[in-house]
């Protein structure tokens, strides 16, 4: 089989740093080009891919490059108009997390892959560890009986990524750590439950950290590029509340930096039959009873294996729809109601109120 072409729109850290190992291994696809704005990061680019073309326009990589694929890592307010050029010029789209920074732009994303009939996922690399696919089994197989209310986030003691850039920037990112970290957090909390249907909301968020020049103590902070004397205008902290239209309801928190402890990431169901606590890729299952620990691990066959590739194993699962018509595990519709969520708990934070959905 011929490999598929391949565009990549941002040579980054999250481009480098988790999608990058996949492209280069797989059998059914090769980068042929890539596009950003700095030309240093093509220079990089075409150190390590020698053979592609490379551009500061993706409108004219796509016009030019008869490509098969595109791969989003940009800032989050260019996901919407580049996944949608790229889906009416005849691209299968692959796209970072968040869809989109407000709701139209995301519902535009799906009328224009309704218009091509193309495959357009974007990244929800946690439903892909070994212990997320476990977990999920278990609950569709009815051992936790009827899932009526979780908690779930993603908190850090100092870890605030590209401080000044565009992270910390609202126009180009959408927001603080509610959209950065809620996306991951919250998708795999609704992907345990069944993608329940939001109705309402109701949150808070502070900013309390942009002048704290404290050491950062998270790998994860090393994402973006600091801008000395650069914007700061989203939140470092968020909380909030979801109600569902089957009665379930989601207690969150997402913060870049706090004064905990230490730094966790966490989904916690609460079923009536069973409990389980999902942390940093180790789930604790809970009946009033025992409890068991079962870490990021996978059968294969009758050996245990280890799976901790997310974005990898969401990748390979994006080419599998592409290329086998595999069921794809995200449609977005699921998106979109991501986004109403976290843009209805930054309405709420502004007013005071409840938003309905």
């Amino acid at each position: 089989m011929e490999k598929l072409r391949v565009g990549v729109v941002g040579f980054g850290g999250i481009f480098n740093g988790a999608h990058k190992g996949t492209w280069k291994t797989t059998t059914k696809a090769q980068i042929v080009a890539v596009c950003d704005i700095n030309p240093e990061k093509l220079k990089k680019a075409k150190l390590e891919f020698p053979s592609i073309n490379t551009y500061t326009d993706y409108k004219e990589m796509i016009d030019t490059e008869h490509l098969d694929i595109v791969d989003i890592c940009t800032p989050n307010y260019m996901h919407s108009p580049i996944a949608c050029y790229a889906l009416d010029n005849g691209c299968h789209t692959f796209c970072e997390k968040p869809d989109a920074v407000d709701v139209e732009a995301a519902i535009r994303m799906k009328e224009a892959q309704e218009r091509s009939g193309k495959v357009l996922m974007v990244m929800r690399n946690n439903r892909h560890l070994g212990s997320s696919q476990m977990l999920k089994k278990m609950i569709a197989d009815g051992e936790f009986g009827e899932i009526y209310t979780g908690r779930c986030g993603w908190i850090r003691k100092r870890g605030i990524p590209g401080k000044g850039g565009w992270f910390t920037t609202k126009a180009q990112s959408g927001g603080g750590p509610l959209i950065d970290l809620g996306v991951h957090m919250i998708d795999l909390a609704l992907y345990m439950m069944g993608n329940p249907k939001p109705v309402s909301v109701v949150g808070s968020t502070y900013c309390k950290f942009a002048n704290d020049e404290e050491e950062s103590d998270s790998v994860h902070a090393n994402f973006g590029e600091k801008v000395e004397g650069g914007t700061f205008d989203v939140e470092d902290l968020a909380t909030g509340f979801i109600k569902f239209e089957n009665g379930a309801s989601l207690q969150i928190e997402f913060s870049w930096a706090s004064n905990i402890e230490r730094e966790t990431r966490f989904v916690e169901l609460r079923g009536t039959k069973k409990g389980a606590k999902w942390e940093r890729g180790t789930f604790t299952l809970y009946d009033g009873k025992k409890n068991c620990k079962i870490k990021d691990l996978l059968f294969r066959g009758k050996q245990l294996v280890s799976s901790v590739d997310g974005h990898g194993g969401n990748l390979r699962h994006f080419l599998d729809v592409v290329t086998e018509g595999a069921k794809p595990d995200y449609v977005i519709d699921q998106g979109i109601d991501m986004i109403k969520i976290l843009c209805a708990i930054y309405e709420s934070a502004k007013t005071g109120k409840e938003v309905q959905l």
